[in-house]
């Protein structure tokens, strides 16, 4: 089996939509495909409409968190499979995420127009598409007038990564973990060595997560080289977690292909047995 548990559709920063995105899925080989959009479930009920014959679906999202130990602040993403959409504590939670993801686009752009780079909100708008507002939309923007040629492009510091980036709100990371708990959720966190992407949190609150209900780590990333991939996965045996593998789809956004990086049948498994919430589709 071939098993990719992290992508994103239009319902966040993805290029697809979740028909498309689960056509892809299908076309790209793949035999279970984890649709985590970022603090958001809506693409869910259309991924499962237009499911192919053959692709299993694992409901998730994937979580904006933000660790306070440290000298500074540490954003980080924790994947939340088999959740209840319907949880009340959680859906309230997201809903703040979004909120707050909406606001900081949107002062994004105020601060480009300063600039005198004409960005409209209205376009960014445009390209969400009703779906969770992040950088990428934004980012689409700068590359339409040819001021940016990628969105890897348009995250360096002298574009939105630094000069135009405007903090957002985050939950607060052992709220997160509970809060995905609580909805009978499977907490995966994602990408924890991706250095390439900014400061990452130490090993000891992995640790202390993993103690209060952490699941897996998702060891095998595109962000992570061959010594991060060792590395997590060394830290997961010695703590009792899964690892995971998975391609962090965004379609157009990224170039990282769906598959490039494989979870194990016996690790889906055990994620599928401990989810309370709900269940995979076409499994």
């Amino acid at each position: 089996m071939r098993i990719d548990l992290h992508a994103h559709s239009t319902a966040s920063d993805g290029t697809s939509t979740p028909a498309e995105l689960v056509g892809e899925a299908a076309a790209a080989g793949l035999d279970v495909l984890g649709l985590t959009d970022h603090d958001t479930t809506g693409g869910w009920e259309p991924a499962f409409a237009a499911r192919p014959e053959g692709l299993a679906i694992v409901p998730g999202a994937e979580l904006s968190l933000r660790w306070h130990g440290g000298a500074r602040p540490i954003g980080l993403h924790m994947l939340a499979y088999l959740f209840d959409p319907a949880d009340p504590a959680l859906s309230a939670a997201l809903a703040r995420v979004r909120s707050s993801r909406e606001t900081r686009a949107e002062r994004m752009v105020d601060l480009l127009a300063a600039d005198g780079i004409d960005v409209t909100w209205d376009e960014v708008l445009q390209d969400a598409s009703g779906g969770t507002v992040g950088r990428p939309h934004v980012a689409q923007a700068l590359i339409r007038r040819g001021l940016v040629g990628t969105v890897t492009e348009a995250f360096r510091p002298e574009w939105l990564g630094a000069r135009y980036r405007v903090p957002k709100e985050d939950l607060e990371v052992f709220e997160g973990l509970r809060l995905i708990l609580g909805a009978g959720g499977v907490p995966v966190f994602a990408h924890p060595r991706a250095s390439v992407r900014g400061p990452i949190v130490p090993d000891s609150l992995i640790v202390e997560l993993a103690a209060a209900g952490l699941f897996g780590l998702e060891a095998d990333h595109t962000d992570h080289n061959p010594r991060e991939q060792a590395e997590m996965h060394a830290l997961a045996d010695r703590l009792g977690l899964v690892t995971t593998g998975s391609s962090d789809y965004h379609g157009t956004n990224k170039t990282v292909r769906l598959g490039a990086r494989t979870t194990s049948p016996e690790v889906l498994a055990k994620i599928v047995a401990a989810g309370r919430g709900s269940e995979v589709v076409g499994g």
